[in-house]
């Protein structure tokens, strides 16, 4: 009953250190809004490429103003 009782605790912390090693940091995206680009946000692709050159990793056209919005992503 001993070994038994080993083994199984042997086996519960190899399949714990298992799929605890698995785990991903989930990560969350930040809006801001663009400092350089001026005007109305007409292509998705100018965006991303004027986000880019402030340091972000994209940008996206939002609301109805369609306005620029800087996106980076943040790890928790």
């Amino acid at each position: 009953m001993a070994s038994f009782l080993r083994l199984f605790a042997a086996v519960s912390l190899m399949l714990m250190l298992v799929f605890s090693s698995g785990m991903v940091a989930e990560a969350r995206i930040c809006e801001s809004k663009s400092h350089r680009f001026r005007g109305i946000c007409v292509r998705k692709a100018n965006c991303a490429a004027v986000c880019q050159t402030e340091g972000f990793h994209g940008g996206r056209c939002r609301g109805f103003r369609r306005r620029v919005i800087a996106l980076s992503t943040v790890k928790t």
